[in-house]
C-alpha cells in the first residue's frame, strides 16, 4: 500500500480511499495548512498581479 508524508507534520499516511484527509493525516493538519495559505505564509511563485489603479498610473 503506498504511503505519503503529511505535508504539515510529516507523519506517514496511507494513500487509500479510507484515508479521509489525505494527503494530510488529520483534519487538524489540513486546517493548519489551509490557514498558512490564507495568511500568505505559503504562495505559488509568479509575477505580481497589479490592480486597476496601478495599471492606470503606468
Amino acid at each position: 500500500m503506498p504511503t505519503v508524508r503529511c505535508p504539515t507534520c510529516d507523519r506517514p499516511v496511507e494513500w487509500t480511499e479510507s484515508s479521509r484527509w489525505r494527503p494530510f493525516c488529520s483534519e487538524r493538519c489540513k486546517l493548519i495548512d489551509l490557514g498558512a495559505w490564507a495568511s500568505g505564509q505559503r504562495a505559488i511563485p509568479g509575477e505580481e498581479i497589479k490592480d486597476e489603479e496601478e495599471k492606470e498610473e503606468e
